[in-house]
C-alpha cells in the first residue's frame, strides 16, 4: 500500500510553486507536470492534504494544483498507483476534495488506452459505489462530478456491467439506490438515468432493459412534493428529447400519466403547464409508420380541452403552453389528423388564440402551432392530411374568417403579415404549409397585398426574417407552378413577380442599379 511522505514543516516553497502551476494561463504538458512532480512528488502533495487541511488556503491550493496535474496524460497514468488515496478522497469529509478523487476517475479513464481494463480495476477496490455515494450525498459540485465520472465509466462493455448489474438487488444497482435516496437524491439517480439513457443507443438498451425508466413514472406520479415532481418533469422533458427515446419510451404510460396529471385541478398549474409541453413532446417524436395507441391520445386531447376551456379569456403561462402542445401534437400527421377530426375538434382552440383578442404570447405560440398542423415541420409528402383532417381545416380557417372583421382567410393572413416581426415571420411559416392546399394557394394569390409584403426584400432585417419570408415566397412559387392556376392573366402576373422574387434571393435587397453619369455646369465667375 502506498505510504505518504512526512509533511513539510513549512509551506510557503510548496504553496507559492502549486498556486503558480494552477494558475499556468493554456495547456500544461507532460513535461511540465513531471517537472513537478520531481519537485514535489504526489505522496509528498497528499501528505499535506491529510496533515494541513486546516490551514486557510492549502487545501484549496493544493487541489487545484492537482486537478491541473491529473488533466495532463502524465498525470493520469498514475494515479492507478494511488488507489487507497482515491478511495480516501471520496469518502473524505472535505467537498473539495471528494470532487477532486471524481474528477480524477474521469481523468484515469479518459487517458486510458485500454478503459475495460481499468474499469475492472475501479471496481476492484469499489470505487463506482463512492462514485454513487459522491453523487446522492455530495454537494452540487460533487454530484456533478461524480456523474461525469460514471459516465465515463459506462462508455466500454465492462463499464456497462457494472452500472446496470442483473440483479436489481445489488446494492448499486440505481433502482435500489433510488429506494434508498431522500427526494433530492432520487432526482440525481433520474438526472444520471437521463444522462446516460443519451449516451448511445447502447447504453439507452441498457437503461431501458434495467426497467429503470419506471422511476421517472413512479417520481411524478408521486404529487407530495411539488418541487421533487416539477423536478422530475424538467428531466423527463429533456429525456424526451434523446434520440433514443423513441424507441424505448413507453408512451402509453407515460401518456396516461400526463393526461391525469394535466385534468388535476388540484396541482399547481406549473406542473400542469410541463405535463401538456411533455406530451406534446411525445407525440410529436412518434415515427410516422408507428401507430398512436388512439384511445389514449384522445383521453390526452380530452384533458387538454378541458384545461383549455377553463382558462380561456385567461392570460396564464399554462394556457400558451397547452397551445405549444397541441402544435407539437400536430407536427406529425397522425397527430394532425387527431386534432382535426375528434369530436369537437380541439385544434379549434388554436384558431381562437391566433384570431381571437389574446395577449402577444398567446397569438405567437399559436400562430406556431397552427403552422405545424398546416404541415410546416412536415416533409413535402405528409404535408397533406387524409379528406376528412383537410376538410375540417379549411372550415375552421373560414369559420374563423367568417367571425372576423376579414371576411375571409386571405384577409386574415394578411392581417397576420401587417403585425410585428415575430409574427409576421410566424405567418410566412404558415403561409409556406397553407399553400400545398389548392383552396390555400387561390386565398393567397387573391390578395395583392400579402404577394407585396413576400416579393419585398426591404421589409425584414435580420437574417431570419429575410430566409423565412424567402422560403414563403419560394413555396408559393412552387404551388403555383404545379398548378393549373396560370392561365389566368392576374395569376400569371403574380407568378411573374414571384418568379423574379425567387431569383433575386432572400438577402438582395434591391436590383442592379447602374451608375449614371451626373452632368453639372461649370461655375464662371
Amino acid at each position: 500500500m502506498e505510504t505518504a511522505e512526512s509533511p513539510p514543516t513549512d509551506l510557503a516553497p510548496l504553496l507559492e510553486a502549486a498556486s503558480d502551476f494552477a494558475s499556468y494561463p493554456g495547456l500544461l504538458t507532460d513535461d511540465a507536470a513531471k517537472e513537478f512532480l520531481d519537485r514535489f512528488p504526489l505522496t509528498f502533495l497528499f501528505s499535506v492534504l491529510q496533515s494541513w487541511v486546516d490551514r486557510p488556503g492549502a487545501e484549496a491550493t493544493v487541489v487545484a494544483c492537482l486537478d491541473r496535474l491529473f488533466r495532463t496524460k502524465y498525470g493520469a497514468s498514475l494515479l492507478l498507483q494511488y488507489t487507497s488515496f482515491l478511495q480516501a478522497g471520496l469518502r473524505a469529509n472535505s467537498h473539495t476534495l471528494r470532487c477532486l478523487a471524481c474528477k480524477s476517475v474521469s481523468y484515469i479513464l479518459e487517458n486510458a488506452e485500454d478503459r475495460g481494463t481499468i474499469v475492472k480495476t475501479i471496481v476492484g477496490f469499489d470505487i463506482y459505489s463512492l462514485l454513487v455515494d459522491c453523487l446522492i450525498e455530495g454537494n452540487e459540485e460533487t454530484s456533478a462530478a461524480a456523474l461525469g465520472a460514471i459516465k465515463n465509466i459506462v462508455q466500454s462493455p465492462e463499464g456497462i456491467d457494472v452500472i446496470f448489474p442483473a440483479s436489481t438487488q445489488e446494492s448499486v444497482h440505481l433502482e435500489h439506490v433510488a429506494s434508498r435516496c431522500s427526494s433530492l437524491g432520487r432526482i440525481r439517480v433520474l438526472a444520471l438515468i437521463k444522462e446516460l439513457f443519451s449516451l448511445s443507443s447502447s447504453v439507452a438498451s441498457a437503461v431501458h432493459k434495467a426497467n429503470l425508466l419506471k422511476l421517472f413514472e413512479a417520481e411524478i406520479n408521486n404529487r407530495d412534493d411539488m418541487l421533487t415532481t416539477l423536478s422530475a418533469l424538467e428531466l423527463l422533458y429533456e429525456l424526451v428529447e434523446s434520440p433514443h427515446s423513441s424507441r424505448f419510451l413507453s408512451k402509453v404510460t407515460l401518456l396516461h400519466i400526463l393526461a391525469d396529471m394535466i385534468s388535476d385541478a388540484g396541482i399547481d398549474s406549473v406542473l400542469r403547464s410541463r405535463a401538456c409541453l411533455i406530451s406534446g413532446r411525445l407525440l410529436s417524436l412518434a415515427d410516422a409508420h408507428e401507430e398512436l395507441d388512439e384511445s389514449t391520445v384522445t383521453s390526452l386531447l380530452l384533458a387538454i380541452d378541458g384545461r383549455l376551456k377553463l382558462l380561456e379569456g385567461q392570460d396564464s403561462d399554462e394556457y400558451e403552453s397547452a397551445i405549444e402542445a397541441l402544435g407539437q401534437i400536430g407536427a406529425s400527421s397522425q397527430g394532425a389528423i387527431l386534432l382535426l377530426t375528434s369530436s369537437s375538434p380541439v385544434a379549434r382552440h388554436v384558431f381562437q388564440a391566433v384570431f381571437g383578442h389574446q395577449s402577444r404570447g398567446k397569438q405567437l405560440a399559436a400562430l406556431h402551432a397552427l403552422g405545424d398542423i398546416c404541415g410546416a415541420s412536415r416533409p413535402g409528402d405528409r404535408m397533406l392530411l387524409n379528406n376528412a383532417a383537410e376538410k375540417c381545416l379549411r372550415q375552421l380557417f373560414y369559420a374563423a374568417a367568417a367571425n372576423s372583421p376579414k371576411m375571409t382567410p386571405s384577409g386574415l393572413l394578411l392581417w397576420v403579415l401587417q403585425q410585428e416581426p415575430e409574427k409576421r415571420q410566424a405567418g410566412y411559416r404558415l403561409i409556406s404549409a397553407l399553400v400545398a392546399r389548392p383552396w390555400g394557394l387561390m386565398e393567397v394569390c387573391s390578395k395583392q397585398e400579402i404577394i407585396t409584403i413576400v416579393t419585398d426584400a426591404n421589409i425584414e432585417d435580420t437574417k431570419f426574417g429575410m430566409e423565412a419570408r424567402f422560403n414563403c415566397c419560394a413555396a408559393i412559387n412552387n404551388a403555383l407552378s404545379a398548378s393549373n392556376m396560370l392561365h389566368d392573366a392576374s395569376i400569371a402576373e403574380v407568378a411573374a413577380k414571384l418568379q423574379d422574387a425567387v431569383r433575386r434571393g432572400p438577402y438582395l435587397a434591391k436590383k442592379r442599379i447602374e451608375a449614371q453619369p451626373v452632368v453639372v455646369t461649370a461655375d464662371r465667375f
